[in-house]
């Protein structure tokens, strides 16, 4: 634990009975040479007092708004990171509607640090989906969250919300730094979501595409420290990640004028946007109504092949990774998408297979390289399966 020498963690402990094994993971980083200072709310005093943190920290613990007015200003500019233990229902909940009430709530809203959100509660709270929509939220908006274990709850029943292991919270923490400088001084394009190819001003052509993909990686380049992200994305329900340009399109011509526009300026592009391959070829420009008729024949034409063009036009410092989303032969056709439209990485996902797809919440993919290795990785929330995909691409350089 070395990488933890030096750096500066806030532990923001929080009322649940859990609050006394967040006093070992306080003893277990300042034994790891971290400075640590500590914030407790009234609730978690109920359960440990601040002496026990004090002497585990070496720093006094601060506990009340008031005592030192400018306290949650100094220590949201001082953390590198803050890790906020046990995680409540409440706490949770104030964070994802924006109350700042005490010193807890002051210091998070003012601090631009890494937040590691460590749920632990009842199982019934946990899965509350109010807290799970605030859980879905703040994660959008960066704050990192750390999924409490199955086992033995405070109510002596079994279920979901178990505080996580010491090995896995340490792990956590140490992965957020190397994490943060994986794609430093680094420029990052993301596309992402479906493209809808107009008929009439009603009916559309697209796809079932939900854009969850393509925002995870927004949203992970962002975390892992890329100088900027730019998502350009079609249309989807999904709010824009925070601190991430997002530049909204439609159809396949828009998306490519607007990535092209844009490409020269990024080192790593991240194609995960299901494109439409064919529009009518007329557009109609009144709503087509059914008159008696009882066919109607729509001719089709190909749109560009944004992918192909992108593959011309890379340079030797930038990295292109596209997706191919098949429903058959599915290598086989990634290795030929690969080789035809010089990409450096082409990630590749059987959509029919149970926990892939557009959508569902997790997804199955295999990556396949430039040198012929190829790599699977087992069914994931997308979330990480978009850390993975960036640990991996941030490793690779062009000759």
């Amino acid at each position: 634990m070395s990488t933890l020498a030096g750096k500066q963690i806030v532990a923001g402990i929080c009322g649940g009975i859990a609050a006394y094994k967040a006093a070992h993971i306080v003893s277990k980083l300042a034994q790891a040479g971290a400075e640590v200072r500590v914030i407790m709310t009234r609730a978690a005093r109920q359960f440990v007092t601040p002496m026990t943190f004090e002497t585990l920290s070496h720093h006094k613990v601060l506990t009340d708004l008031w005592e030192e007015p400018l306290a949650h200003v100094e220590l949201a500019y001082w953390a590198d990171l803050f890790v906020l233990m046990p995680a409540t229902y409440d706490i949770v909940g104030k964070l994802a509607h924006g109350i700042a009430d005490d010193l807890m709530t002051t210091t998070l809203a003012a601090t631009r640090a890494p937040v590691l959100v460590i749920p632990a509660m009842e199982s019934q709270m946990y899965t509350n989906l109010i807290f799970q929509e605030n859980k879905e939220k703040l994660s959008g908006l960066g704050y990192r969250f750390l999924e409490p274990e199955v086992g033995h709850l405070a109510s002596g029943r079994e279920g979901i919300g178990r505080f996580p292991s010491e090995e896995r919270i340490l792990q956590a923490i140490e992965e957020i730094f190397a994490e943060g400088a994986l794609l430093q001084g680094r420029r990052v394009l993301v596309t992402a979501g479906p493209t809808r190819e107009m008929l009439d001003p009603m009916r559309c052509i697209t796809n079932k595409s939900s854009g969850k993909m393509g925002y995870a990686l927004a949203e992970q380049a962002r975390n892992f420290g890329a100088e900027k992200v730019c998502l350009i994305t079609g249309p989807t329900q999904l709010p824009p990640p925070a601190g991430v340009e997002c530049i909204r399109v439609e159809s396949a011509a828009e998306m490519k004028e607007a990535v092209l526009e844009r490409f020269a300026q990024y080192d790593l592009i991240l194609m995960a946007a299901a494109v439409a391959d064919w529009r009518p070829k007329k557009v109609f420009s009144q709503k087509l109504k059914k008159s008696g008729a009882r066919e109607l024949t729509i001719v089709l034409e190909k749109t560009p092949d944004i992918l192909s063009e992108l593959g011309k036009r890379k340079k030797k410092n930038q990295i292109l990774v596209g997706f191919a989303a098949e429903t058959e032969d599915v290598l086989a056709h990634a290795r030929e998408k690969l080789k035809e439209k010089n990409l450096d990485v082409v990630v590749a996902n059987d959509i029919t297979a149970p926990g892939a797809g557009p959508e569902v919440e997790t997804n199955i993919v295999t990556l396949l390289y430039r040198d012929g290795k190829s790599e699977t990785l087992p069914c994931l929330p997308k979330r990480e399966v978009a850390k993975e995909i960036l640990r991996r691409v941030a490793q690779l350089q062009n000759p």
